[in-house]
Parts: C-alpha cells; structure tokens; sequence
C-alpha cells in the first residue's frame, strides 16, 4: 500500500512524499487519514527537528511523519481485532503514548503513522493499550479537534484549589471566577465553551485578548446575553490593566486565570489579578526553554496562590471530550477559521505563527491552498463551490460543519 505523507528529516525540513507501507503484521490496522489539524506544536517540532524531545535522533535517516490531530477511517483490520474494529469506523486517538514509558509520541516519533498521511498503520501495542479510540460522528472534522480540545480540558483538570480543611482538589472552582488572558485564538475558544458549558460552571467568565477581530468573533460564537440567561456573566474585554480586570470582580480577584499567550506580561499580568487560593495555570507553551517570568511569592504564602501548567491530554481527557461533543454541550467547530489541502499542509506547518486566525484543517486526500473560511462568499464569484460553502457555513454561525465537510470531499 502506497501512502502520501508529509516527513520530518530535520529543523525546517518537511517533505512531500509517496512511499510504500510495509506490510501489514497481525494485530495493525491500515487506516485512511482524512482530516488533521495543524497543531502549532508541530510548527515548534519542525523549528526544532532532532532537538526536539519527542523527535528521534536519526530522523535525518529515519524520517517521521508529522501531525496528531488527524480521524481517519478505518480500511483494513487484520484478524486480531476483527471482533473490535470494522472496516469504515471513525478513529481517532491520543497521540502520547505514555505506557511505553518515554516520549514516543504519534506525529513525532514514527515513520508509519502520521496525520498528514492519505494511509497510516496502526501500531498493535496502540490499539492493545485502547489507544485507537471509535467515534460515532457525521463528520471527520471533529475527531481532528478531539486531541487539542482535551488537551484544554487537561488545563482544567489541572487546576488547583484548597477545601475548607486544607484538603487540594482540582479543576475550576464552582461558582467561581475565571479569568482567560490573550484567549481568544484557537485554544482559547475551546476554554470559553469549557468554562460555559463543562461539568463545573463558574459564575464570571472574563476573557481578554488584543485583537479586536478575534475578540468579534469570539463574542459572535458565545453570546454573553445569553449566557447572562443561563446564570453566567460573559465579558470580552481587550484590557491589560489588573485594576480594569479586578474590577469585574468586585476586587476580590480571580479564582481561576489561564495564560494562553507565552509572554511574561501576560503571566505577571495573571498572578496580579488571583484572589485567594486562586490558581494560575500556565497553558501557552514557550519555545524559549529559559522563559520565566515574576512571580508574587509573598500571595503564594499568605493568599494561598498557585500555580499549574499542564502539557499534552490523556486517553480519559479524549474520552471526556468525546461525551461532551456527542453530548452536544461543546462544539469545537469554533476552533477552525481555514481548510486546505495536502499541497498546503508544508507551509501551513513552517509558517503557522504568521497566519492569522484560528485552527488550521487540512484534509489529506484533496489539494487545495489555504483557505480562510472568511473568504468563501468572494472566491465564490469565481468559483460557485465556494459559494456553496460559504452558504453552508453562514447558516451554521459561521462555522465550520458536517455539510460544508462532506460537499468540500465531494466536489474538491
């Protein structure tokens, strides 16, 4: 079986190739790759190359494919899981695989499987630790969101608050306030619909970021009057100024503050606005292996502040993420703000930080320049296929769907 992927051999060195799989061994699954989601991640691994922790030091000779975020159908099952897997099941799976004790890591570590692959084999050691993970999903899209959005609710998780007898328990704290800094890219979506619509509610929600579209989109996909509805206060706001922020508390502070930009002000700017036994959870991962920041340690001791950071999700994340999304009480659509091709996937990777907007989707079996779902309505006055998808996103909010995904694999 030939499969088209996108490999790693070092720092800034992606390359498009066509090449035979092995054949299959007892116990793999051959799985066709559909969609994956550009993970900025990967753009720090492809910086990086060999020096990457989760990447092989002979990558020059021993090339690996890359991406993680990816669902995929299954195409062939060998006889050891014929009982558990059928041909056509939507798979998609956690990318980390602690239980071989290192950081072997599925879009970094291996030469057969990859998310920017139009054919990927499934390792046995995968599907026998439960790793390969069946969705029931009208589309593909949201498998490919699965990973990034479980690996915000691992930030939540990793919250840390103290009961009344000193006794540490995790997650945001019920009826709390939640402070979302620089959090209205990608990521930070998925922590919005989280806060408003996870298993614990909090009472304010206060997001920031710099950049007024961003903010504009955010407030369009989370109405605050309706959340005022349903008995939390929304408010978007483009401030960096802790009295500004405090305010919206009634200068008590922050329960909860998460940091979704790698930048010192941002931190600092977090840890001044916790009230006590807030939590401040570092999730934006830096590429600079000194980055620090301040740190009031005087608040650490006598207003029981913390501090938590969190990288990566685990297989009960996914799990959880998969219920909320069936459950419809989350939808990761509002991640993505483009859709490309396999021929886009290389330069999407090298060049994400330059590319505005939110998530980026590639989908392995067409080619198709990257295409920010803004520019749909104008390109269809050309191209009357876009201005079907520009129809069939704009009677979804604006979001990315299961109809604009099954006519774009129709008709691209």
């Amino acid at each position: 079986m030939k499969t088209k992927a996108v490999r790693l051999y070092g720092a800034m060195d992606l390359r498009l190739e066509e090449f035979e799989l092995p054949a299959l061994k007892n116990g793999e699954i051959l799985i066709k790759v559909i969609s994956d989601s550009v993970c900025m991640s990967t753009y720090k691994t492809a910086k990086q190359g060999a020096k990457h922790i989760r990447v092989p030091d002979n990558v020059a000779e021993n090339p690996v494919i890359i991406g993680h975020e990816f669902c995929a159908e299954v195409v062939e099952v060998t006889e050891k899981w014929k009982g558990q897997f059928q041909v056509g099941d939507k798979v998609a799976m956690p990318p980390v695989l602690s239980y071989l004790g290192g950081m072997q890591t599925v879009g970094y570590t291996f030469g057969e499987i990859g998310g920017v692959s139009t054919y990927s084999i499934v390792y046995d050691h995968i599907i026998e630790n439960g790793y390969l993970m069946k969705l029931e999903s009208d589309c593909f899209f949201k498998g490919s969101l699965i990973e990034p959005a479980s690996c915000v609710l691992r930030g939540y998780k990793g919250s840390l608050h103290l009961d009344a007898d000193s006794v540490p328990y995790a997650n945001i704290k019920p009826g709390g306030k939640v402070a979302i800094l620089a959090g209205c890219g990608p990521m930070g979506l998925v922590a919005i619909d989280l806060a408003l619509h996870g298993t614990v509610k909090p009472s304010v929600v206060v997001v920031t970021d710099l950049d007024e579209n961003r903010l504009a989109r955010a407030r369009q996909i989370f109405n605050p009057a309706q959340m005022q509805k349903d008995g939390i206060q929304l408010i978007f706001s483009n401030t960096t100024d802790a009295a500004e922020l405090l305010a919206f508390t009634d200068g008590t502070g922050f329960d909860d503050v998460f940091v979704y930009a790698p930048v010192p002000a941002v931190v600092e700017l977090g840890d001044a606005i916790l009230g006590f036994d807030g939590c401040l959870n570092f999730f934006a991962g830096p590429l600079d292996q000194n980055f620090s920041a301040k740190f009031n340690f005087y608040d650490v001791h006598y207003k029981q502040h913390h501090i938590s950071g969190t990288s990566g999700s685990t297989k009960g994340d996914m799990q959880d993420i998969v219920r909320l999304i069936s459950e419809k009480k989350i939808d990761p659509a509002v991640m993505i703000t483009h859709i490309g091709g396999m021929d886009a996937a290389i330069d999407t990777t090298l060049h994400l930080p330059e590319i505005p907007g939110g998530k980026k989707l590639i989908y392995t079996h067409i080619d198709l320049p990257l295409t920010a779902i803004d520019d749909f309505e104008q390109l269809g006055k050309a191209d009357s296929r876009f201005k079907i998808l520009s129809t069939l996103v704009n009677e979804n909010n604006g979001l990315w769907n299961a109809a604009a995904e099954k006519y774009l694999l129709e008709n691209f």
